[in-house]
């Protein structure tokens, strides 16, 4: 049989005709090069927010304006696709309305629920896909992600991660592979766990989704299109001299897209790695683009700075008391203190009598107040603990880091005007960051990229600058479809 090939497309991707126009074409030329085509697809732009909208709004029982927004967005595109989106559609927006209403009445909505409702944006999004592709010629079986994505339990994992935050098996399925269809469309970001129930991968896990189908199918390769032709040296909405990379190792990209390039998830790296799957970043603006290509045959030209990725909004704890010198289990009761509050721990730098560390967002959202008060009043019963916030973690990325840090001696003198909060080197030595405060961080990414590859050309590992490929100086990129 004809091998599978996994095709991913962002909410930016499935948002017009002119966007499903292009994944025809995309498909129709995979099937012709006599491959089999697994196709997943996000929720439409902003709908993933507007459900998280919906929540809040039925939790004050004013649920209706949100129904009505996700209602006229998913029919306009219907009317668009030239497909029936009112009699696909009224099975979704009647259980959005059931759920809603009983939100409403509750005053309450737990995990389970939570994950249920942001379901619906992809369930109806792929919905409306197989039709209009059905419509175009192209014979396309719908499936749902649930049946064939099933997560994985921990006895220590909370009910939050459980459903909000799920991991699924990825190990080859021969009964999917046998699937008896050429095209099958399925949804991103939503699996199902032992006993039936929707769960989620996290924000922005659609990219995850696609991987576990691409290790289940055993793929010749994943594509994932999205609005920009791959990865950058930079992220080119704020630096339109960024330069593509043709080419980067699973655990380069991995680090780039853990470090702040919003491109991918830092999820979807590793079931590739795991079984030796290209991943092609390819852009739906401009398919005839190479992109950037992910594995573990691209060539190493040793060390090197690859790029710079900006994380912004971090929050930062300072602890500090003279009593953790030489004390036994210390770190061990600080960590403690956050895995009460399920927060998760991002860089950790400490010293005889401090240790700073950074926290990461969970599920995408922001930081409550009241969690981070609760962390401190405990920290504060053992140390002095303080909050750090509008900071941004600066990250230089590339291969043997340690090794030419020495060669960027004139680049790193532009920490000599910041006010620095943190330094870190990781271990496998792919990163080195540097903490900073928020409204400093574009500044400094500018001034160590124009430093750092200001007098590259392209060659085998550098492409155009987004400036050059797209010839708009002042281009903005859309918000990434992950943040939508």
């Amino acid at each position: 049989m004809d091998p599978w090939v996994v095709l991913k497309f962002g909410g930016t991707s499935v948002s017009s005709r002119e966007c499903w126009d292009t994944i025809a074409g995309i498909i129709q030329t995979r099937r012709a090069g006599k491959e089999r085509v697994c196709l997943v697809c996000s929720a439409v732009s902003g709908i993933s927010r507007t459900l998280e909208e919906l929540i809040e709004a039925a939790l004050q029982g004013q649920h209706e304006r949100a129904l009505k927004v996700i209602r006229d967005r998913h029919n306009a595109l219907a009317d668009e696709l030239g497909v029936d989106g009112r009699a696909l559609l009224d099975e979704f927006f009647q259980e959005l309305e059931r759920l809603a209403y009983g939100i409403s009445l509750t005053r309450d909505v737990g995990p389970a629920l939570h994950a249920r409702i942001l379901s619906i944006g992809e369930l109806m999004c792929t919905t409306l896909g197989a039709a209009f592709l059905n419509a175009q010629g192209i014979q396309t079986d719908w499936v749902d992600a649930r049946k064939v994505l099933k997560s994985e339990t921990f006895a220590s994992i909370l009910p939050h991660e459980e459903f909000l935050s799920a991991q699924c098996d990825y190990t080859p399925d021969p009964e999917l592979q046998q699937i008896d269809a050429d095209v099958f469309i399925t949804q991103g970001f939503i699996a199902s766990d032992a006993r039936g129930r929707t769960v989620l991968l996290g924000w922005g896990g659609s990219d995850t989704s696609a991987s576990y189908l691409a290790g289940k199918l055993d793929a010749v390769r994943l594509e994932i299109w999205t609005d920009v032709p791959g990865m950058f040296t930079a992220d080119p909405s704020h630096v339109p001299g960024a330069r593509l990379l043709k080419q980067l190792e699973y655990d380069e990209a991995q680090e780039l897209a853990s470090s702040g390039a919003e491109v991918l998830h830092p999820r979807c790296i590793d079931p590739l790695r795991a079984q030796k799957i290209p991943l092609h970043v390819r852009s739906t603006a401009d398919p005839d683009l190479e992109g950037t290509v992910i594995g573990s045959g691209v060539q190493s030209y040793g060390a090197q700075v690859k790029a710079i990725a900006a994380r912004t909004d971090l929050t930062l704890i300072a602890v500090e008391t003279p009593r953790m010198w030489h004390s036994v289990g210390f770190l061990a009761k600080v960590c403690s203190a956050f895995e009460r509050q399920s927060l998760s721990i991002g860089m950790v730098a400490t010293s005889e009598t401090n240790v700073t560390i950074s926290i990461d967002p969970v599920y995408g959202l922001p930081l409550e107040e009241s969690t981070i008060d609760a962390l401190l009043d405990n920290l504060n019963s053992f140390c002095r603990a303080k909050r750090i916030s509008g900071c941004a973690a600066v990250s230089l990325v590339g291969r043997n880091i340690r090794s030419v840090l020495h060669e960027l001696g004139p680049a790193l003198e532009v920490l000599d005007e910041q006010k620095l909060y943190l330094v870190t080197q990781a271990a496998s030595d792919l990163n080195f960051t540097f903490v900073v405060d928020d409204i400093q961080a574009q500044r400094l990414t500018n001034k160590l990229h124009s430093q750092i590859f200001g007098q590259i050309g392209p060659d085998h590992l550098f492409g155009s600058t987004y400036r050059e490929l797209f010839e708009t100086p002042d281009a903005a990129i859309a918000t990434p479809w992950w943040k939508t």
